[in-house]
């Protein structure tokens, strides 16, 4: 029994949370990636973990290395770049697996915008952009400002902006096209309201939501995640309007995260990662729900149904906070990897900067140095412990 896990950038959710889940669940695995020096170098405690370069983005090159290989029983990822490429992959060899079509109109979120508007659920706005002449254009002459521009396949905020005028369009329109070239870009009503994330699992039979987090951004223009807080449960009308949603684009099979705003108790979708939720949240979710998380994921790529009940916790409260770079320069002070526990939380910080390392300003998630997860029983015992380990670190980047 062989598991195909599609990569680019190794990353935690693979380190410390499927490639351990695939060792307690027994089939061998072959990661397949464009990066294979960088993946062999991150697994020094999954020696028995294959490594095979791959174009990944091209689904016929995955497909023809996995049939000149051993045959499969799963091909998975949990890239947001390489969903579309894993679901026609297992399609192709029969195996359980997210809709490719599904998995388009999430990535794309033009197409996305189109299917909710065509299914009646939600009507949002929205025109795409190819070129710099479209910025003063037909296609935005009737923006309702302020509106959002961002990459139509983007992700982690990167690059998405809140803009207030036509000038405000050009200028940063021209920008992001000079850099990403031929991108498109997406312009599209801005939508107002607390921004939450709603975290589905599901086999194709059943869907279990597992919660879900509110979401504190940056001041505009721009959108980077700075906090994130656990909610168990979101009202069930917001859940029953999401989940929606998530039913018009097709959405059901394996994990997903959802982020959406709710205003006046009317729940917008923002955009949908159909894959589990990143920046090591999840492996706090895990750890907060005693819950086998990514067992689970990967045994419905298997062919396993999931059960009924999950038979999770409910009674746990953690946060999430980024310590992110608001320049750019020379990181010269920042906290060690730490395991404390105070008054009942349990923190976890982990760097992603080094100390030494220089950093470009991005005004993206990639400005992060750190993550701290912090899991209790009690939200104000989480906020507090929180607070006094940000007050009593300290992260200084000199120009």
């Amino acid at each position: 029994m062989r598991l195909y896990l599609l990569a680019l950038n190794p990353t935690d959710s693979v380190t410390e949370g499927f490639l351990p889940a695939a060792a307690r669940l027994g089939p061998d695995v072959t990661i397949l990636t464009d990066q294979p020096d960088a993946h062999r170098a991150a697994y020094p405690e999954h020696p028995g973990v294959e490594v095979l370069p791959c174009d990944v983005r091209d689904f016929r090159a995955v497909i023809t290395r996995i049939s000149t290989h051993h045959r499969p029983a799963a091909v998975f990822t949990n890239s947001d770049h390489l969903q579309t490429q894993a679901a026609l992959a297992a399609q192709y060899f029969g195996l359980p697996g997210k809709d490719w079509r599904a998995t388009l109109r999430c990535k794309d979120k033009g197409e996305m915008r189109r299917r909710l508007a065509a299914a009646g659920v939600d009507t949002v706005w929205s025109t795409e952009i190819t070129e710099p002449a479209d910025l003063t254009g037909p296609p935005v002459a009737d923006a309702p400002y302020p509106c959002v521009l961002k990459p139509r396949e983007g992700v982690a905020s990167e690059d998405v902006v809140l803009v207030e005028n036509p000038a405000d369009l050009v200028a940063h329109g021209k920008e992001i096209l000079a850099r990403r070239s031929g991108a498109t870009l997406v312009v599209e009503e801005y939508l107002p309201g607390e921004l939450y994330t709603l975290e589905t699992l599901g086999d194709g039979r059943v869907r279990h939501v597992l919660g879900g987090f509110h979401t504190e951004v940056s001041p505009p223009p721009y959108f980077i995640e700075q906090r994130m807080t656990f909610v168990p449960a979101h009202p069930e009308p917001v859940v029953a309007q999401v989940l929606a949603q998530l039913d018009a684009l097709g959405v059901g099979f394996g994990a997903c995260h959802t982020e959406f705003v709710v205003h006046e108790g009317r729940a917008r979708v923002i955009e949908v990662n159909y894959r589990a939720i990143g920046d090591q949240c999840d492996l706090l979710l895990a750890e907060l729900l005693d819950l086998p998380l990514f067992e689970h994921i990967l045994r419905a790529h298997l062919g396993e149904p999931l059960p009924a009940d999950l038979e999770s916790r409910r009674d746990g409260a953690a946060r999430l906070e980024y310590p992110c770079a608001d320049r750019a320069g020379t990181i010269v002070a920042a906290p060690e990897p730490t395991e404390l526990h105070v008054d009942g939380v349990h923190l976890t910080y982990r760097p992603l900067r080094r100390v030494g390392e220089r950093h470009e300003l991005y005004r993206t998630n990639r400005d992060y140095l750190g993550v701290l997860r912090a899991t209790g029983t009690g939200q104000e015992a989480v906020d507090r412990a929180v607070a006094q380990f940000v007050a009593a670190h300290r992260w200084e980047i000199q120009p």
